[in-house]
């Protein structure tokens, strides 16, 4: 059972509370204002909610939402357009690249104007679940931070020169919850470990990690903490 309240500067319901068997999870709002908040969290909270569908942080509550819905689990790595430097995290040959990257998605977005139009946001839904379909493929899906498709079914391995991660922080807005550091594999399987080893050496970058039991966890570098940020959202995306 999921409790929801139309935020009213947002136009959009956020979650309050979650019910799940005889547990209690009441949704801290504060959690928007941690350090390094990703910008996707401070949607999800409702404390920075875009005026439009188009604009990024939405993307990505579609792309976590779709994702965790598929039931599959799977990770999506954004990293930062223009530059190649993911590729010295991703295994070579990629299994499945996309070149020149598929722009689908990006080219959907640069049209905000026709966002009101039924057309434009059924060209959005089916855009947003067919990347969100591809983290079901063994490996990582890659987009970047326009939403262009770069690779999928990729394999994550360190980057040479860069030690193991080895603990992360963890956080969960949710009330009572305490910030705590773990390992990598206390948070899940190799996804989150593998996810996680990417955001230690791409700091620029970010992952959304759907597990098949429902989990959905956010990998974020944080430099204000100087270590990888795991933040537990799937209380927000019932």
């Amino acid at each position: 059972l999921v409790i929801k309240h139309r935020a009213e500067s947002f136009g959009k319901f956020v979650n309050v509370a979650v019910l799940e068997g005889d547990r209690i999870k009441i949704v801290d709002a504060a959690g928007a204002n941690i350090p390094d908040c990703p910008e996707v969290l401070k949607s999800l909270l409702g404390s920075e909610w875009p005026a439009r569908a188009d604009a990024p942080a939405n993307v990505l509550v579609l792309l976590a939402a779709s994702m965790r819905a598929h039931g599959r689990g799977g990770a999506l790595l954004v990293v930062p357009s223009g530059t190649e430097t993911w590729r010295d995290s991703i295994v070579a040959p990629v299994t499945y690249a996309v070149d020149p990257p598929f722009n689908g998605l990006a080219e959907i977005l640069a049209t905000p104007e026709d966002a009101d139009s039924h057309e434009w946001q059924d060209d959005l839904r089916r855009a947003v679940d067919a990347i969100a379909g591809l983290t079901a493929v063994d490996g990582a899906t890659l987009v970047s931070d326009r939403y262009e498709l770069l690779a999928f079914g990729a394999k994550i391995t360190r980057r040479r020169g860069n030690p193991p991660v080895e603990r992360v922080l963890m956080t969960e807005p949710i009330e009572g919850s305490a910030k705590t550091e773990a390992t990598p594999a206390q948070l899940g399987g190799t996804r989150h470990l593998s996810a996680a080893q990417f955001v230690h050496d791409q700091t620029d970058a970010m992952a959304l990690v759907a597990s098949q039991d429902g989990r959905f966890t956010i990998f974020k570098w944080s430099p204000c903490e100087g270590i990888v940020h795991a933040h537990r959202v799937d209380a927000l995306l019932l």
